[in-house]
């Protein structure tokens, strides 16, 4: 979606740096063969992923909501030699897509995928983060957070997507079916309410949220 008008939006993704060739192959085989393609981080925010984590020169990465790895490829960019990635999903239709792309780049030895609910996955990851990126399900964002604020590192960073959902994070009457407006309307206050964590939401596409642990 788009925040400013389409051809402002055009000309910020012209003058900001080139999609690498990989992730143009990853995005158009997910368009030709993987439902939602709209799911994916895409050329822009990839790019401000990327740059991001390379500001962050992260050790380690933690990403919840895999998708076909998009997004865990531009975030390994910028992590250390040494460093690893763990980015959980549920879907296990998408586990050796996910994984053919990360062995035809340079950091497949550094990604590594769980799969699963991430509330049961993360427990078991025996690790400290310097790098969080949050999107999947919106419902749990709220739990996701509890879960790994312990483990972020001080000056650590959480990237959380689709904050603002379409606009609808505005809307003070919802249908009984939507949980994940008022989930994220929720998560939303908490960020900007809670002590621990410096925070400012970026309208970037549907929203993207940094947040940087104080303590």
């Amino acid at each position: 979606m788009h925040f400013i008008k389409e051809e402002l939006d055009n000309y910020v993704v012209a003058h900001s740096e080139n999609e690498p060739e990989l992730l143009a192959k990853l995005t158009r085989e997910t368009y030709q063969k993987i439902l939602q393609p709209r799911m994916l981080s895409g050329h822009y925010q990839g790019r401000l992923l990327s740059l991001i984590s390379k500001l962050v020169n992260p050790k380690n990465v933690l990403e919840i909501g895999t998708y076909t790895g998009y997004s865990a490829l531009c975030l390994a960019e910028g992590i250390q030699a040494e460093g690893e990635l763990h980015t959980i999903d549920i879907n296990e239709e998408l586990v050796d897509f996910q994984r053919k792309y990360f062995d035809l780049s340079e950091y497949g030895n550094q990604i590594h995928q769980h799969l699963g609910n991430a509330l049961d996955v993360i427990p078991n990851l025996n690790l400290d983060f310097d790098l969080v990126f949050i999107d999947a399900d919106k419902d749990n964002y709220s739990q996701y957070f509890e879960i790994i604020i312990d483990k972020l590192n001080k000056g650590g960073i959480i990237l959380s997507d689709n904050v603002l959902w379409s606009g609808k994070v505005l809307n003070t009457e919802f249908k009984k079916e939507d949980t994940s407006t008022p989930a994220l309307i929720a998560y939303n206050k908490l960020l900007k309410e809670d002590s621990r964590v410096e925070t400012v939401v970026l309208p970037i596409r549907d929203g993207l949220t940094i947040s940087r642990k104080i303590y």
